[in-house]
């Protein structure tokens, strides 16, 4: 009898050991849309003195507005804007597919499974709920309305 009981416990407790391997938990976003907004201005020339070099005739600048892809991921509960973290050769992802990411402080590690595959690093600039309605309704049950 305690030779049965030590088998079924080895193999329920073999069973739940892998389950707790698994608990990684992978959170999925939707691409809704990308913008092209304007990270920086590529400025060349003497800006900094211009005191002393206006006076000689030396304003020139060359100035470029720069654009970065800006990504609005969608989850259930949350909506991140995203920019690319490598700014000379940002990769472009496919809009309206399902991404895999993970959020470390300010940093946003994304995943496109049905594409490459690779892991991108973007930065998170913006985040906001997706619902911020259902959260400020009232939820008791009581007319605010006074006859």
């Amino acid at each position: 009898m305690k030779g049965q009981t030590l088998l079924v416990t080895i193999f329920v407790l073999s069973l739940a050991i892998p389950a707790f391997g698994r608990d990684k938990k992978r959170d999925r976003a939707m691409i809704e849309k990308m913008e092209a907004v304007p990270c920086g201005a590529k400025e060349r020339g003497l800006t900094g003195l211009g005191a002393v070099w206006g006076s000689a005739g030396i304003t020139h600048v060359n100035s470029d507005e720069k654009l970065c892809p800006q990504y609005l991921l969608r989850t259930d509960e949350m909506e991140y804007h995203i920019r690319p973290t490598d700014n000379k050769h940002p990769a472009v992802l496919p809009i309206g597919h399902e991404v895999v990411y993970k959020i470390k402080k300010d940093r946003m590690v994304v995943k496109v499974p049905d594409g490459d595959n690779k892991n991108r690093t973007y930065q998170v600039v913006a985040m906001s709920p997706t619902n911020p309605d259902a959260s400020a309704t009232d939820t008791s049950g009581k007319s605010s309305e006074k006859p």
